[in-house]
């Protein structure tokens, strides 16, 4: 695709787009990492990204979420690559991979006669599926058509002043456009929930939205630790409310549609919250160990692309999605600026201002569907986690009806 015009979109048999053609290779448990990494060695730079589940006890959601990702528009074919005995449900998701009309291979390394072997014929297959994918044609995407996700992480008081406010700028205009704009994390949001409450499109809704916040309350007391860490307080950050406050503003200020959870999809544009949370007494440990899990679930929410504010520097970006980096801090931009995408840190030394940046961050976002790449794209940042967790339908009210076809 080229950087110039109008988007471009691989398209999915589900009727949704792809702004990247992502050849991905999964491993079904941690004993197949080590093969993983090997066979996509020699095809660096080639959109070919390592995801996986290190787990072998089952896990409904990790299962769910294997099986949302593979299908995810930015993915256009998988090899999966099993060791042999692990729990995981593998036949079902090569099923379910098949069924989206994607090239889907399995790769069991017991079967294939052990490591070189399994990386030898992973590798061959690999280059088959990245010819085979290169051939597909794109067709006219409309920014109607995104689903973008937001995320703020080495969060410092400059996030919460400029980085996060402008990302809700650049929601407020892609919602303007029929997009649909997805932000998180429940965690972060204590204190703010009565006003995201009084943005719900319903009473029902402003009740849920109360109700997800409170449950994270519940869920970190009963850990004993909460969503803040040394670098936020080391950035000026003093309380989780304060923090609270800034990871707000990147929400904008439009009308809340819904909440949604890991691997549900919006069923219309429009602005939701993820709750990562999960549901019931704490069984699995913290709800996510890195920013990089809250990446993951973003894109099982068919997110194409990913904003992430920063403040300290994060660097981290995505196997499936790109993560467009927006940096708060004019020091950390001059100190790091070739991992940053956008500086909003030009608010803060006065020569920029906050609907100007926003305007930057939705340019960069249409951008990324005519091809430019992200800083993390071009060095090479892949990140994957994902862990064990257990949720539960969202409740009644959660959801907007979806659109009805005239």
């Amino acid at each position: 695709m080229s950087e110039t015009g109008d988007m471009r979109g691989w398209p999915r048999t589900d009727g949704r787009k792809g702004i990247r053609n992502i050849l991905v290779v999964a491993y079904l448990v941690e004993c197949a990492h080590h093969v993983a990494r090997a066979i996509v060695r020699p095809f660096e730079g080639d959109d070919v990204h390592v995801i996986g589940f290190s787990g072998c006890f089952p896990n409904d959601y990790a299962q769910t979420m294997m099986e949302t990702l593979c299908t995810h528009p930015n993915v256009g074919g998988v090899l999966l690559v099993s060791l042999g005995c692990e729990n995981f449900q593998k036949r079902r998701l090569l099923e379910v991979i098949e069924a989206s009309g994607r090239p889907a291979e399995l790769l069991t390394i017991q079967q294939a006669g052990g490591t070189r072997a399994s990386v030898e014929h992973g590798r061959a297959r690999v280059s088959q599926m990245r010819a085979q994918l290169d051939l597909l044609p794109t067709v006219p995407m409309a920014p109607a058509e995104l689903v973008i996700g937001t995320i703020c992480g080495g969060s410092d008081a400059t996030s919460g002043i400029a980085g996060n406010p402008a990302a809700g700028r650049a929601f407020d205009l892609l919602l303007s456009e029929g997009a649909t704009c997805v932000f998180e994390e429940t965690g972060e949001l204590i204190g703010c929930e009565h006003i995201m409450a009084a943005r719900a499109i319903t009473p029902e809704l402003g009740v849920a939205l109360v109700g997800t916040v409170q449950k994270a309350v519940r869920y970190y007391d009963a850990m004993g630790y909460g969503s803040f860490s040394q670098g936020n307080a080391e950035g000026g950050l003093s309380t989780i409310e304060e923090k609270s406050l800034g990871a707000y503003a990147k929400s904008g200020r439009s009308a809340i549609a819904g909440i949604v959870k890991p691997c549900i999809q919006p069923p219309r544009g429009g602005l939701y919250l993820l709750d990562v949370v999960p549901d019931g007494s704490p069984r699995f440990g913290f709800p996510n160990i890195n920013d990089t899990a809250e990446i993951a679930e973003l894109m099982s929410c068919g997110a194409h692309a990913v904003i992430f504010v920063t403040g300290r520097g994060s660097v981290v970006g995505s196997a499936i999605s790109p993560v467009l980096k927006v940096c708060a801090n004019p020091e950390t931009c001059a100190r790091m600026g070739e991992d940053m995408d956008v500086n909003a840190g030009r608010v803060i030394d006065g020569t920029a201002t906050l609907d100007e940046v926003g305007r930057e961050i939705h340019d960069r976002l249409i951008a990324l569907g005519r091809g430019a790449r992200t800083a993390a794209e071009r060095l090479g940042h892949h990140e994957f986690v994902l862990t064990y967790k257990t949720f539960a339908p969202p409740g009644p009210g959660c959801l907007p009806a979806p659109e009805t076809m005239p």
